[in-house]
């Protein structure tokens, strides 16, 4: 995969990027003035970020795998260390489904009921493929999603969720913690 060169990334107009970050020519970003991305992160093909006025702000050391999205009015967190397996789905809004209202980026706000809330993903936390995330949530420190799961609710530091909707199933080893400092020695 082709990665931009800092010239390219320039262009792109981020309100702020680090150092040794790995973007795809293949990404797509919208509203990147919104957009941080902090340093040793990468990006990878067909990953569409839309930020709203609230933005997106990517921490350290953070990968976002191919064909993942990140969308919203709300603000999008992703600290250090965690990370998007392919096609996660991050949203901070949502259209109402009930049927009283119409839906759609096409019809007038007026007529529409779309809900944006923050979506927080702390330090050290893996979402795998397929997953889905919705808007007024907060993935806790070091927890792991198992793939194809839906987080509709917040998750617990160092726990595992798998499932639609997901649910808790055990808690996650923190040896990476000390792994961490371990890594962070060597820089």
């Amino acid at each position: 995969m082709p990665f931009l060169s800092i010239k390219e990334i320039e262009q792109i107009g981020f309100k702020f990027y680090g150092e040794n970050i790995q973007i795809s020519d293949k990404a797509v970003f919208y509203n990147p003035s919104k957009i941080s991305i902090g340093n040793n992160s990468r990006i990878d093909d067909y990953c569409i970020l839309s930020a709203g006025n609230e933005g997106i702000f990517i921490g350290d050391f953070v990968h976002i795998a191919c064909f993942s999205s990140l969308i919203g009015k709300g603000k999008i967190t992703m600290q250090d260390f965690s990370g998007l397996s392919s096609r996660v789905s991050v949203y901070s809004s949502n259209d109402d489904y009930s049927g009283t209202f119409l839906t759609n980026p096409t019809v007038n706000e007026e007529f529409t009921n779309v809900s944006s809330g923050p979506v927080l993903i702390k330090k050290h936390v893996i979402v795998g493929s397929g997953s889905v995330i919705l808007p007024n949530i907060t993935l806790n420190t070091g927890v792991a999603v198992g793939a194809l799961s839906l987080i509709n609710k917040d998750c617990e530091d160092f726990s595992i969720y798998i499932g639609n909707p997901a649910k808790k199933i055990k808690n996650r080893k923190k040896d990476l913690l000390k792994i961490e400092q371990k890594f962070k020695e060597l820089l």
